[in-house]
């Protein structure tokens, strides 16, 4: 069967998997320019915890070369820029052109120019040579990927033995409690924040559909098992409401 006729989900649509990307492209070109802003407002700041949580997992050094998929405005790139020094290298991606446009100029206003390269990509078709990259991460990415497995196989290809993974994302709450308020502040709440902040109550809509479809954390280590990463483990955060999944190349 070909692409065109295979379907797959858009939130809770299901739509033909070649229309996926364009979809999602679309949601991020109507919210780019206040992605910052809305993070902060959905997730009362705390976004920022988790990806310092990130960084600290990923174990990234002076020298090391790093790819961050799906880079968005750039909040983990910054930092691994920092990281890595004028030795190192920073690889900053999205498949969406207004979302990386907007990340390249903050980082360029953080003086990050010397060592942050850019690269519109899909995370599926990994354009860089096998073995390429001590480090790759994906935050908040994964769930808007039309063929997740496809593209951690593609990180584990392009990352470099002894390297390791790191999928930040939305998960599944693991507290029955925290799981209804979640339910009722994302389905009710969080649209009307978007419309209100973005005038796109339809993208964040989207958002809270997306996170429901994506795999829970059980089924994601099993995804990254079998592109082929071992010492697989995942770090619930907020109670599950995001999870850090790591892997390695040995």
């Amino acid at each position: 069967m070909s692409e065109q006729h295979e379907e797959t989900h858009f939130g809770y649509r299901k739509v033909a998997k070649d229309q996926k990307a364009d979809l999602v492209r679309g949601v991020f070109d109507s919210v780019a320019s206040r992605y910052d802003l809305m993070n902060d407002l959905m997730s009362f700041g705390v976004h920022r915890l988790w990806k310092r949580f990130a960084v600290e997992l990923s174990g990234v050094h002076a020298g090391q070369q790093v790819l961050d998929l799906a880079s968005g405005t750039g909040d983990l790139a910054d930092r691994f820029s920092g990281l890595v020094g004028p030795e190192g290298l920073v690889v900053m991606t999205d498949i969406n052109a207004n979302m990386l446009v907007t990340g390249r100029d903050r980082m360029l206003d953080h003086g990050r120019a010397g060592n942050v390269g850019y690269a519109q990509v899909n995370a599926e078709q990994l354009p860089f040579p096998d073995n390429s990259f001590d480090c790759i991460t994906i935050g908040f990415g994964l769930r808007n990927v039309t063929d997740k497995q496809k593209a951690l196989n593609a990180m584990y290809a392009a990352l470099r033995p002894g390297g390791r993974a790191l999928v930040l994302e939305f998960s599944k709450p693991v507290i029955k409690p925290l799981e209804k308020i979640y339910d009722l502040y994302s389905f009710s709440l969080l649209p009307k924040i978007g419309k209100l902040v973005t005038r796109d109550e339809d993208s964040y809509r989207y958002l809270a559909e997306s996170i429901r479809m994506h795999p829970d954390q059980e089924t994601l280590r099993g995804m990254m098992e079998e592109a082929g990463f071992e010492n697989c483990d995942y770090h619930n955060l907020t109670g599950g409401i995001v999870a850090i999944h790591r892997g390695f190349k040995l």
